[in-house]
């Protein structure tokens, strides 16, 4: 979906969402009151540069309006590999971006994320998945790594892999098999607005996506092994 159609329709009461070298920041009226948008858009690579503008408009958000929810927006197709972000300490300032969005909630605020185009690696976990509540849209793609750097790192055969993803969803991409692991809530289709209304709304209840890929068939271990690790059992 086009971005300034999204925006139109997550926000029928108006939005003010500008969009500079790719990387949103905004606000905009929802039924419930204003929000903070930030986001990312045309499969934007995220670096340095692109993350502290991030995390300054949510820190400006967090200072002027402690409990006003914040909705993060994401096409992204991963992290900047170039030698100047990563001589600036790339790492560092994601782990900037995401302290500043846990602040947030600490402060009260709820954060929503909408996969709308594409969300990979370091460029969607450093923001979109701090959420409280995650959701997409069903024509959104979903992968934290693909199968051939997947295969490269676990020192196993491709092929392996891909067989692996015909029946497993961990070693699938595709925004189906992360709501089949709890980790997209939903898939958002029809009205938009009313979807985040409700996103909004919803209680934050703590991390429940190993929860829910259990109830879901996705990750049937995950919550288990956590449980036991919790209790000293593991």
């Amino acid at each position: 979906m086009p971005l300034q159609t999204l925006l139109d329709a997550l926000f029928p009461h108006g939005h003010a969402v500008a969009v500079n070298d790719s990387v949103l920041t905004g606000s905009a009226t929802t039924d419930d009151g204003d929000v903070t948008v930030i986001g990312t858009a045309g499969k934007l690579e995220v670096g340095v540069d692109h993350a502290l503008v991030l995390a300054e408009t949510v820190l400006a958000s967090t200072a002027a309006h402690p409990q006003q929810a914040i909705v993060m927006l994401v096409d992204t197709a991963g992290q900047r590999l170039a030698r100047r972000d990563e001589l600036l300490g790339i790492n560092g300032c994601f782990a900037h971006l995401a302290q500043t969005l846990d602040l947030a909630r600490r402060r009260g605020a709820r954060l929503v994320t909408l996969v709308y185009g594409e969300s990979v690696s370091g460029g969607f976990l450093s923001f979109g998945l701090m959420a409280d509540h995650i959701h997409a849209l069903p024509d959104a793609q979903v992968r934290v790594m693909d199968l051939r750097a997947m295969a490269r790192v676990t020192k196993q055969p491709l092929d392996k892999l891909q067989a692996l993803s015909q029946t497993s969803p961990v070693f699938a991409p595709g925004v189906e098999n992360y709501v089949a692991m709890g980790a997209v809530e939903s898939l958002w289709e029809g009205d938009l607005a009313q979807h985040l209304l409700q996103a909004l709304r919803t209680p934050a209840d703590g991390d429940r996506r190993a929860v829910r890929g259990a109830e879901r068939g996705g990750r049937m271990l995950a919550a288990r092994v956590a449980e036991a690790v919790s209790q000293g059992d593991a």
